[in-house]
């Protein structure tokens, strides 16, 4: 784990963890499958409608989400919900992060280690490895997806690098070739209009870790378009959906008053004293600002061109002044496993430890 100290400050904390309850652990389970079938649903009622405009989704994507929704054989990966939970009460969604989570590494490998090590006895709600491993699986069985060779690519930087690496790492566990190439060494071929590796090879399945909101704006985005049915995408387009900030107020008026949701409103807090405001496309905690119980803040950042939307206020819980959120994953379309951040202040952002947690069976 390279990225280990973020400005000189640990990232990777041990010096606390977070020990959970079974029935705690079982209601983390059971919202995350329960608000992941929630999302699902809200998917389809925006296709169906063809309700894009709210999510801000240009109308070059819609055919490529649709596309990719209609098949039953593209590949859908994983994502991250983000809860506020204390222990008391139920998980309340404040977002998800459905194309390009992070933290993967350090939820999936390190805190287990972590646990081994020092508490052998204990068990951790985890199994995101053992679902990554499944999910290439499945992949793999349906052989429709541009086998044998599955590129990944991401930016320069050690923790999108080491997620993508892992990644890679579970697919050839099962028999899956694979292959890296950083995001601006992907070429265009026009005479195939298609996209080929440094080598020259075609690309016909890509993983990404490169949010489909910054691809939609790239020239690199502008053949992804125009390329349908070129390439199998891994997180599918149809993710661009779940990772608007947009589908909070959606799954709020398609599912008002559900015990794991936030109200949520486009463009006005609606009446609301305790809110945040969140920009529609926005990542790390940027532009966000928390309005009413004591915390007032806003976090820098250069996000908000696409409008806000405002959720009700969940503050999060504090444990010797830390505030943790719960990144609870979903690997192939079901819960396996948590990972929790935390923060000194109300808003977790780029610069909040990961802290590793275990339960007593």
């Amino acid at each position: 784990m390279t990225y280990h100290t973020h400005e000189g400050e640990p990232y990777w904390f041990e010096s606390a963890y977070y020990e959970f309850t079974l029935d705690e652990v079982n209601e983390l389970e059971s919202a995350t499958n329960e608000v992941y079938r929630l999302c699902l649903e809200a998917v389809e009622s925006i296709v169906q409608k063809g309700d894009y405009e709210r999510l801000k989704l240009p109308e070059e994507i819609r055919g490529l989400v649709e596309e990719s929704w209609e098949d039953d054989d593209y590949p859908n990966l994983y994502g991250r919900f983000d809860f506020s939970y204390s222990g008391g009460g139920k998980p309340k969604l404040l977002e998800f992060n459905a194309d390009t989570p992070t933290a993967l590494l350090e939820a999936a490998v390190i805190q287990w280690k972590w646990k081994e090590e020092l508490f052998p006895e204990a068990d951790q709600f985890n199994s995101i490895w053992e679902g990554l491993v499944e999910t290439w699986e499945w992949f793999k069985d349906r052989n429709s997806f541009g086998l044998p060779l599955i590129h990944f690519t991401s930016v320069q930087s050690d923790e999108d690098l080491m997620t993508v690496t892992l990644l890679r790492d579970a697919a050839e566990a099962v028999g899956l070739m694979t292959d890296f190439l950083y995001l601006e060494d992907i070429g265009f071929r026009e005479t195939t209009n298609s996209f080929v590796d440094l080598a020259g090879r075609p690309i016909r399945t890509l993983f990404k870790l490169y949010p489909w909101e910054w691809l939609i704006d790239d020239e690199f985005g502008v053949h992804a378009m125009q390329g349908r049915g070129q390439v199998k995408w891994i997180e599918p387009a149809w993710k661009a959906i779940l990772s608007s900030k947009a589908i909070l107020p959606i799954l709020w008026e398609l599912f008002p008053g559900h015990p794991n949701l936030l109200p949520a409103f486009f463009d006005d807090p609606n009446g609301m004293t305790a809110y945040a405001k969140k920009p529609i496309f926005s990542r790390e905690g940027a532009n966000v600002t928390l309005v009413g119980e004591g915390d007032d803040c806003t976090m820098e950042g250069p996000y908000g061109e696409e409008g806000y939307i405002y959720q009700a206020l969940a503050p999060l819980p504090r444990f010797d002044g830390a505030r943790p959120v719960i990144g609870s994953w979903v690997i192939g379309g079901e819960s396996r496993g948590i990972g929790v951040r935390e923060s000194n202040g109300p808003i977790t952002d780029n610069l909040s430890r990961f802290v590793p947690h275990l339960f007593w069976a």
